[in-house]
């Protein structure tokens, strides 16, 4: 017989912090430290943050997916996936979720993260989709968001990056996520004036919507 599942309304609440520009490294660093330390006990925590310019590789990203690095710095991460951009403008959500104690997978918190951004999107009549073949949210076959997780003793770090208004030519120094010649868009490419910051007001609001599923 089957246990029953957990009453979600009694466990840790989600914390939100929100960051402002910090480097990539430093970042990093923090949410693996905060993973190792946590317990049974700790509140999940979102953070919300943008990066200066910088290309992170995932732990099977190939070296051959980065065209021409230039002046920005490579950072082969614990994340998975290929290689991806990030830089100001854009809005990333790294989600700190003891899934052992929700009784999730990570396929589960990918639906989440991505159902999350289609929400988002959704306000501003915006029709965001998902591919079975690269994770992530689409407009029109452009990316707009990436994911890469990483998941040591049960907890989830990393999470995703919404393209805001950015600097998008970055991008085609690489393969974004391992994919040649993939189109990345952006909220401003699509037309909508909006701030990294008036979105961290409303991102969370959906993350905790679908993390209540």
């Amino acid at each position: 017989m089957s246990q029953p599942l957990p009453d979600l309304t009694h466990l840790p609440q989600l914390e939100v912090r929100q960051l402002g520009l910090r480097e990539y490294t430093r970042i990093w660093e923090k949410m693996r430290d905060f993973t190792a330390r946590r317990d049974s006990s700790t509140s999940d925590e979102l953070w919300l943050v943008q990066h200066p310019p910088v290309f992170t590789l995932g732990t099977n990203g190939k070296e051959h997916h980065i065209l021409n690095a230039g002046y920005i710095p490579v950072v082969r991460t614990d994340r998975g996936g290929q290689v991806t951009y990030h830089g100001p403008g854009q809005l990333i959500a790294y989600l700190m979720i003891d899934l052992k104690r929700r009784r999730w997978g990570i396929r589960q918190l990918v639906t989440a993260m991505e159902q999350s951004i289609i929400d988002l999107l959704a306000e501003y009549q915006v029709k965001g989709e998902t591919r079975h073949d690269a994770p992530g949210v689409y407009v029109a076959g452009a990316k707009i968001a990436a994911l890469g997780l990483r998941v040591r003793r049960g907890c989830s770090y990393h999470g995703l990056s919404l393209n805001v208004d950015m600097d998008l030519t970055p991008f085609e120094r690489i393969n974004p996520c391992g994919y040649e010649q993939m189109e990345v868009t952006s909220l401003r490419e699509l037309g909508l004036n909006l701030s990294t910051i008036e979105l961290e007001l409303m991102l969370p609001h959906y993350i905790i919507r679908n993390l209540q599923q």
